[in-house]
């Protein structure tokens, strides 16, 4: 059965970067006040546009789905990858997954993003985690905005730092509860797509985040027994554990089953939901069950499964 969680207190808000500012104040004056629910299979994202010479969207959208969960999303004008980035923000300290792909910092102020979202009344601004779904760039290249700032511990997008920092001994069958204050969160190990992608499970949301192993797009496999595994592995945590989406980091399939947008589009008019239900973890399950470690090239309603 496909289980589905509604949240509350959700609104969305696009921050254009001028007046910047101003549209900070407008997005944390409007907080108090966002209080239907966040639908998000119908909720409306940034997709580029044709030309992007002619594009006004802000650089980065920021949607609040509740009092303490965010989803920023990337302008695909300023990178065809358009990346999601997940906040959760728990009492003693908040949890930033990615720092984007490659872009001008004026044009994607992500750490003044962020920081104006933690900011408490007093002033002061809550600690904040940075981790990464796993090490490609179009994740990473923001991490220098995070750099040596003061209340933000940046965790390397390498390996030895995702194990040292949540202890994620033996690697990568092991998984860790990291406490944010009144909210935890699972660390998972899933590589495949990359050799340090991991998934993070939500305890508040019951969102199951997949990073590029499963999203609506083209999941690249690089390792056809590691990725098999790791599927495995989500499947079986499902079984014990309530999810409500799955949550990947792009959009690349097209309102049609089955049918993709090219690599390097821009404009993106007729997109997948992000969010996806279990039943595209059971298909992708019983898909890999049935290649084994021999992961071949398949296309599905939701995704794509492409060999590397």
């Amino acid at each position: 059965m496909d289980r589905r969680y509604r949240g509350s207190l959700g609104c969305s808000v696009s921050l254009r970067i001028i007046p910047f500012v101003a549209a900070l104040m407008f997005l944390s004056a409007a907080q108090p006040y966002c209080q239907q629910s966040l639908d998000l299979e119908k909720q409306k994202w940034i997709h580029g546009s044709d030309p992007c010479s002619q594009n006004t969207d802000p650089g980065l959208q920021v949607v609040q789905y509740n009092a303490t969960t965010y989803i920023l999303r990337q302008n695909k004008c300023l990178n065809y990858e358009a990346p999601f980035l997940y906040l959760f923000i728990g009492s003693e300290k908040a949890l930033l997954v990615d720092t984007g792909a490659e872009a001008p910092d004026a044009s994607f102020p992500l750490f003044e993003t962020v920081t104006n979202i933690l900011k408490k009344k007093d002033g002061a601004s809550l600690p904040l985690i940075v981790i990464h779904s796993h090490g490609h760039g179009d994740h990473h290249a923001g991490d220098h905005q995070f750099v040596d700032k003061v209340n933000v511990r940046l965790v390397p997008p390498v390996k030895d730092s995702i194990v040292a920092f949540f202890k994620l001994k033996p690697w990568p069958t092991s998984q860790t509860l990291f406490d944010l204050g009144k909210r935890k969160v699972t660390i998972i190990p899933i590589p495949g797509h990359d050799e340090l992608s991991v998934a993070i499970y939500d305890d508040t949301t019951h969102w199951l985040l997949t990073g590029d192993t499963i999203y609506p797009g083209r999941l690249y496999v690089r390792d056809g027994g590691a990725f098999r595994s790791s599927i495995v592995r989500l499947h079986s945590f499902s079984k014990t554990h309530p999810v409500s989406y799955l949550m990947g980091n792009h959009i690349e399939m097209t309102t049609t089953p089955g049918i993709d947008y090219p690599t390097g589009t821009t404009y993106q008019p007729k997109e997948h939901a992000l969010p996806m239900g279990l039943n595209v973890l059971e298909e992708l399950y019983k898909s890999c069950e049935r290649m084994g470690d021999n992961i071949v090239y398949e296309v599905h309603d939701d995704f794509i499964i492409v060999p590397k």
